[in-house]
Formats: C-alpha cells, sequence, structure tokens
C-alpha cells in the first residue's frame, strides 16, 4: 500500500503507541484521523500532523458509528483518499488479581470493562472499518485496505494479576486469522503487533521498581521500546502486501516470567 494513497485511522491516538503511529503516518503521506476518547488529547495530536481529530470511546457502537460518519464527511469535503488502513492502538491495561486476601473475588464489572474496551472496542473499529474498505475501489494490486490490531506479549505469557488483560489481547490475536482469511477476498489485510515493554503512558504508571525488573529482562535491546519504533512495524505491515493473518511479536526477545 502507498501512504500517499491512503487515508488512515488511529483509534487511542492521543497518546503512546497510537500518537507515535499517527505521527509517523502522517510523515509518510497518509491522511490521518486521531481518535481518542480524550477530545483535547486527540485535537492537539491532529493539528500537529494537519490531521482531523475525532472523540469517541471504541467500546461505544453508537458513538464510533457517529465517528465514522464523520470521517466519511470529512473525507469527501477535504478531498482525502479513501480510508485504507485502521490502527487499533486504543486500551486500558489495569492490574488486578481474581482472589485478594483483602478484597475477595474480583468485581466482574472490572474484567468486563477490560474486555469491552481492548477486544469489543478493536472489533467494533474493525467492523466499521472493513465495511469501508470492502466497498471502495481496489489499488492497482487489487488491495483495498489493511488493518492493524494491538496486542501484547501478555496474550501469550500473562502475569498475575493480567488475567482480564491478557485474555482481551489473547482475544485480539484469535482475531487476527479469521478477520484476514474472510476479508482477503475483499483484498483487505488484517494483522496485529503484539509489543512488549514500551514507553507509553499506561507502563509508566506502574510501580518503578517492577518497570526496571521487566526492562532488565529485554534481551535487547535492553530498554523501553519507543511508540516510534512501533509505529515503524505498522508502517512495514501497511507497506507489505504479504503482511496478512499474523501476529508478530515486537518485544526484544522478551519472554515474561
Amino acid at each position: 500500500m502507498d501512504l500517499n494513497q491512503a487515508s488512515a485511522l488511529v483509534t487511542g491516538a492521543g497518546s503512546g503507541l497510537g500518537e507515535g503511529t499517527a505521527r509517523l503516518l502522517a510523515a509518510a503521506g497518509a491522511r490521518v484521523a486521531v481518535l481518542d476518547r480524550a477530545a483535547e488529547a486527540a485535537e492537539a495530536v491532529a493539528g500537529a500532523i494537519g490531521g482531523l481529530a475525532l472523540a469517541a470511546d471504541v467500546s461505544d457502537a453508537e458513538a464510533m458509528e457517529a465517528a465514522f460518519a464523520r470521517l466519511d464527511q470529512e473525507i469527501a469535503a477535504r478531498g482525502w483518499p479513501p480510508l485504507r488502513l485502521l490502527v487499533n492502538c486504543a486500551g486500558i491495561g489495569p492490574s488486578r488479581k481474581i482472589v485478594s486476601s483483602k478484597e475477595g473475588a474480583a468485581p466482574l464489572d472490572a474484567f468486563r470493562q477490560v474486555v469491552e474496551v481492548n477486544l469489543i472496542g478493536s472489533f467494533n473499529a474493525l467492523r466499521l472499518a472493513a465495511e469501508r474498505m470492502t466497498a471502495a475501489a481496489p489499488l492497482a494490486d487489487g488491495e483495498r485496505g489493511a488493518i492493524v490490531n494491538t496486542a501484547s506479549i501478555a496474550a501469550f505469557e500473562g502475569q498475575i494479576g493480567q488475567a482480564a488483560y491478557a485474555a482481551s489481547k489473547a482475544g485480539i490475536v484469535g482475531l487476527t486469522l479469521p478477520a484476514a482469511r474472510e476479508l482477503s477476498r475483499h483484498g483487505v489485510r488484517v494483522a496485529t503487533v503484539a509489543p512488549g515493554v514500551f514507553g507509553t503512558p499506561m507502563f509508566h504508571t506502574v510501580e518503578p521498581d517492577w518497570r526496571k525488573t521487566i526492562t532488565d529482562g529485554v534481551p535487547f535491546p535492553k530498554r523501553e521500546g519507543s511508540p516510534e519504533e512501533f509505529a515503524r512495524m505498522v508502517r512495514f505491515i501497511a507497506e507489505n502486501p504479504m503482511a496478512n493473518g499474523a501476529t508478530y511479536r515486537l518485544d526484544g526477545a522478551l519472554r515474561l516470567a
């Protein structure tokens, strides 16, 4: 895919991996819509890259349908190319044990919220983007679009306290191949990136000693990844037509204990 011929929508793009991805895609020539539940954050990033700001909770069906409707209108009004790329970066990652000696069983709503944002939210954006991509005119090679989801290495090696987060990210991994198989007949690719330790606001909310322990466990490079490095992986998937139906670990060979 030639990003100069594409409009892209990045969810969770007000900060972290999503912001880094929105900035890199815009620099590579794509017209970028920045979607975040924090309207001010979306507007700040969109203003910096000449993009479009959209405010919505990815787990809210009506809000996302309204955001996509506005995106349709703005693409037409601005003369942008069709929506060819969706990057799902919106997510949350609170840590909670299944059973705590102080609190007893974890509240079911806490588990449900993580799954709704991370897994259902990703599918919500995927279904609406796929509807538009499958209806678009094909590019010269027959491709109509690409969808890149964000999982985590916790999908494979979730740690204590990550039951909800790991389950939601494992769901994204499981979604990837069947979605790719179904949408391939329309020339739409689906792939997933499973990052390891990356320097995002979410990761920096955890206790510093635990953060250092995890980062010290990365074989090489022995540091946090940057949002730009994640974004470069997204760009690779977008531009390489054979990147389809797979989950790509981006973790410096880290395997969580």
